[in-house]
């Protein structure tokens, strides 16, 4: 069943939302040439405690980060580790959550680190990025979970293809309830499959984890031994970008966004809900 919450819920959510968007500026700032990913998810714990927040990704499953670190052909899911150590010119992935008082937040940027990317790769994380945006826009009282889908796919479909030829809407993974669990009904594709028909309808008090995942090339992954690191199955670098969102009565909240999404939804014709916290 689809979990819909009150608005004292969804100001408990945005709590969590924004520890983990102190999260992403902290690592994002550190992610320099020469850094471990250990290192950035040793950052990433010392900002949940200092918010005393918790993490809901260790020991989730048996993970063993408090963040995910996926590094250019790893899309998502990658372990924060000592040997991985981060050179200009490499993308990276940090996906991060957190929980205050049972209540989950879920979002994921992607970062350059150092210089001398390709013009493709930049363009790879803008089409990703504004497809999740488009995929926000969506979440309107009367949708269907479709809409969103449809909205994050058109986007990626409408832009000029890459010179790798195509971009890859990766198939395996997409995005999901959240709430009172980090991963809840629904399941979100990023491209529509008709298979599955329209979905539930989008109403206050839903919540969701809008997140794309684009490869350069296909859209096909596999899972590494360790049973966690997901790569691309041609090795195409990829990007990932991600935001938990309510639903609210005045319209969507970007839980996960510093400024609740009001700046870049007003960019698209849409009026973020007020924020719960002021």
């Amino acid at each position: 069943m689809v979990e819909i919450k009150n608005p004292e819920q969804i100001a408990k959510m945005r709590e969590a939302g924004l520890v983990v968007a102190a999260m992403h500026a902290a690592c994002a700032e550190a992610a320099q040439p020469g850094v471990s990913t250990k290192e950035l998810d040793e950052i990433a714990a010392k900002v949940l405690a200092d918010h005393g927040a918790r993490p809901n990704f260790l020991g989730y499953g048996g993970f063993p980060g408090n963040i995910c670190t996926s590094v250019n052909d790893v899309v998502v899911h990658g372990i924060p580790d000592r040997e991985t150590v981060l050179a200009s010119g490499d993308v990276i992935s940090i996906d991060a959550g957190a929980i205050v008082d049972g209540w989950h937040g879920d979002a994921a940027i992607t970062v350059f680190v150092g210089s001398g990317h390709r013009p493709e790769l930049l363009e790879l994380s803008r089409v990703t990025e504004e497809s999740m945006w488009a995929g926000i826009a969506a979440m309107r009282r009367g949708n269907r979970l479709v809409d969103v889908s449809k909205a994050i796919e058109g986007y990626i479909r409408r832009q000029p293809r890459p010179s790798s030829g195509k971009y890859g809407i990766i198939e395996d993974y997409g995005g999901h309830g959240i709430g009172s669990a980090m991963h809840m009904d629904p399941h979100l594709l990023n491209y529509v499959d008709r298979r599955r028909g329209k979905g539930p309808k989008l109403v206050p008090g839903l919540c969701l984890a809008i997140e794309p995942m684009v490869s350069l090339g296909t859209p096909r992954t596999h899972v590494l031994d360790d049973e966690w690191t997901v790569k691309t199955d041609d090795g195409s670098w990829s990007s990932h970008w991600e935001h938990s969102v309510a639903l609210t009565e005045a319209g969507p909240l970007v839980l996960t966004a510093p400024d609740g999404g009001r700046a870049k939804l007003a960019e698209l014709g849409v009026e973020a809900a007020p924020d719960p916290l002021g």
